[in-house]
């Protein structure tokens, strides 16, 4: 039979009754002549429950048992899913991590997926079993200790389950009905898009999107998985949602797709550094060590020997940043006169894999944001990516006039 895999958020099995809203909805699937594997999320608010417990007995925990802990809340949802399924009089069991097994490295809290053997539940849909209940965002380590892929890894879990079962599509069901051609909370014209190609979803999810996990569409693009993003609070539609593709499957690219904000950004300036050969080495490896997740870098024309370094991160790694080049100035590795941090900055951004074919795009964008008096601090490009960073108390009204720039809302 083929199968298909169903994904389900916090919010939409956040009581009982939503678990029996999409249990009904899991069974019009199986009507349908699907094996259906169903992963599911923890009810909402579980999982911040469970940290706040775990931070409140032991500040300095032991990332095992945390771990153990705050997996349970998808045990409890997985459980409870597929009483209701059975209930339904649908043959349905629930499967945690470990009884797969979905088999994961060993960097608790962050852990990779290594393997999902299919034989277990390959035999149990051989037996009769019709729909597979999956504990998202946990696995087992080779030292057989449960593990988390850390959070929003239950999209993780079932692109990778897509994968590994070769399903004919992965739907994930959210409190949103798709994907937008922006934030519709910041401009009601703001348009549902019908298909999205891998790249561009993967662009907008890592630019402040934050409909899927970065990680579940790296996986989807690289084993080809089909993605649709859809709500789970309205009523039935074959149609619905968002279909994430492969570019091909896709008649007609738009130049501009989309347009993403991140407020959570911080802009870094090293001043008067020494321009040797290595020097970007020598600034970028220890922030590398230290965690701190480097984007746009901006390197100034040399004057006497020295010149400025820029770079972005996100804003909650600032001191983690100003800790690392301390450190490298303190052992001489690298010579700056100052370090000046402004947290007060935003990344607007453009994507659109048509911009491969098309000039122009850019010019325009800093057109349009030059004329609402929008300020560029720092500019990054890509094959598909312009983005920007300006002062924070402008998003609004930059990603307003992108948008209608480039008539989004027509598109």
């Amino acid at each position: 039979m083929p199968v298909l895999v169903m994904k389900f958020g916090g919010t939409s099995v956040a009581t009982l009754d939503r678990i029996k809203r999409a249990a009904k909805r899991v069974s019009r699937e199986v009507a349908n002549g699907n094996d259906v594997i169903v992963v599911v999320s923890a009810m909402s608010g579980e999982t911040n429950k469970l940290v706040g417990l775990v931070n409140e007995t032991s500040p300095m925990f032991d990332a095992r048992e945390y771990d153990a802990i705050v997996s349970s809340g998808e045990n409890v949802t997985a459980g409870l899913m597929a009483l209701t399924l059975q209930e339904m009089d649908i043959p349905a069991r629930s499967w945690q991590g470990w009884q797969v097994p979905l088999k994961t490295s060993s960097a608790h809290g962050a852990a990779r997926i290594d393997e999902i053997p299919t034989d277990n539940i390959n035999e149990k849909f051989g037996e009769g079993m019709k729909v597979a209940v999956v504990a998202g965002f946990q696995g087992i380590s080779a030292e057989g200790r449960i593990t988390t892929l850390g959070r929003g890894g239950s999209d993780t879990t079932a692109v990778a389950f897509a994968a590994a079962f070769d399903a004919i599509r992965c739907d994930i069901y959210t409190d949103v009905d798709g994907v937008y051609t922006t934030d519709p909370r910041i401009t009601d014209k703001a348009r549902k898009m019908e298909k999205v190609s891998f790249e561009e979803m993967l662009e907008l999810a890592s630019l402040g999107a934050k409909v899927l996990q970065t990680r579940s569409v790296e996986l989807a693009m690289r084993y080809r998985v089909k993605l649709r993003v859809l709500s789970s609070f309205e009523e039935y539609d074959p149609n619905a949602g968002t279909l994430i593709c492969a570019e091909e499957d896709i008649v007609e690219n738009n130049v501009v797709s989309g347009v993403a904000a991140s407020r959570e950004e911080a802009k870094m300036t090293l001043v008067s550094v020494a321009d040797r050969p290595g020097i970007a080495a020598a600034i970028f490896g220890p922030l590398a060590e230290a965690g701190v997740n480097v984007d746009m870098i901006i390197q100034n024309i040399s004057e006497e020997g020295r010149t400025d370094m820029t770079f972005s991160c996100p804003v909650d790694q600032v001191a983690r940043a100003e800790a690392a080049m301390a450190a490298t100035k303190e052992r001489g590795e690298v010579n700056y006169q100052s370090l000046v941090s402004d947290t007060d900055v935003a990344k607007i951004s453009l994507v659109g894999i048509g911009m491969r074919s098309q000039s122009g795009v850019a010019a325009k964008m800093f057109k349009t944001l030059s004329d609402e008096g929008i300020n560029i601090k720092v500019i990054a490009t890509s094959e598909i990516k312009v983005s920007v960073l300006v002062d924070r108390k402008y998003t609004e009204l930059a990603v307003q006039a992108l948008h209608d720039a480039f008539e989004l809302e027509k598109v």
